[in-house]
Order: structure tokens, then C-alpha cells, then sequence
């Protein structure tokens, strides 16, 4: 073999000028493909960001999906207290009244089992997005501002506000009335 071919000689002997645009050409696709790498990443976060929301939406569907059966049940439990306050006055009720509540409690069971929960608020401060206020009543015995008395019970799903406590607010006595 010759030195004279040219095709023999190493890196470092072939012409600067030559070298230059075939090192161009590299550096441009080295750059292309770290964008399409970067791209790539992106679009797996975004995909794996839209499957999780997907799947919070979807879970959040399934939990609160008999909302609306149950904002239809609250007046059937309304008519149980009703119903227990009205047996509970009149004389030879017991075997009733025990039965009404035995079967009230039966469904509220079953209910909080399925994630309605009922609460009070009597005594609690008021809190206008858990209570509604349908009257005040002026008191000296309690602070302004507290529950003290409740037409209907509250009620949460999952600790969303199903249903707000319809209550009586009390209210400070007014000095100019005095």
C-alpha cells in the first residue's frame, strides 16, 4: 500500500473545509433529535397528566353519581323525624314510635354506609355555606351568631354540602329597644 491514496490517510488529514459541513449537518440533527426527544417528553407528561385527570373525574362521577337520588330521599328522611315527633306525643305509640325508629335508623345506616352523613348545628356558630338561616330569635342566654335551633338537619355526601341545616340564629338583644 501507498501513502499517495488518499483514502488511507486518518481524520485528522482530510481537508478542514470538507470536514465543516458534514460537522454542520451532524450538529443540526444532534439538535433535531434532542427536540424531538424533549417534544416526546412533553407529550408523555401530557398524555399521563390527561389520564389521571380522567381518572379523578371518573372516580369522582362513580362517587357522587346517586346525588341527585339522594337529594329526592332527604324529604322521605324528614318525614321520619317528623313522623317519630308526632308518635312520640300520643299515648300507646311505643310499639310504633320504636318501629318508625328502628327503621329510621336501619336507612341512615345504610346511607352512611354509602356516604351521607347527617350532622346538627345546634349550639355550633353559624356558618353561612353549612347552615341556613330562616329565622333570628332575639336571646340573651346564647352569644349572637349561634344556632340555636334546627328545622331540618344538614346533610354531606362524601363531605360535600348535600343539604344545608335549616336553623334558627340567635340574635343580640337590641339596646335601643330597650
Amino acid at each position: 500500500m501507498s501513502d499517495d491514496n488518499p483514502t488511507n490517510g486518518t481524520f485528522d488529514d482530510q481537508d478542514p473545509q470538507a470536514v465543516s459541513p458534514v460537522q454542520d449537518a451532524l450538529d443540526a440533527k444532534t439538535r433535531e433529535v434532542e427536540e424531538l426527544q424533549n417534544r416526546n417528553l412533553r407529550l408523555m407528561a401530557e398524555f399521563d397528566n390527561a389520564r389521571k385527570r380522567a381518572a379523578r373525574e371518573r372516580e369522582e362521577y362513580v362517587r357522587f353519581a346517586n346525588e341527585s337520588f339522594l337529594r329526592e330521599l332527604l324529604p322521605v328522611l324528614d318525614n321520619f323525624d317528623r313522623a317519630l315527633q308526632a308518635a312520640k306525643g300520643e299515648p300507646g305509640s311505643g310499639a310504633v314510635t320504636a318501629g318508625i325508629e328502628l327503621i329510621q335508623r336501619e336507612l341512615l345506616r345504610v346511607l352512611e354506609k354509602n356516604g351521607l352523613t347527617r350532622y346538627s348545628a345546634v349550639g355550633q356558630p353559624f356558618d353561612p355555606t353549612r347552615h341556613e338561616a330562616i329565622a333570628r330569635v332575639v336571646s340573651v342566654e346564647q352569644p349572637p351568631n349561634t344556632v340555636i335551633a334546627e328545622t331540618a338537619p344538614g346533610y354531606m355526601l362524601h363531605g360535600r354540602l348535600l343539604r344545608a341545616a335549616l336553623v334558627a340564629v340567635a340574635a343580640a338583644p337590641d339596646e335601643d329597644a330597650a
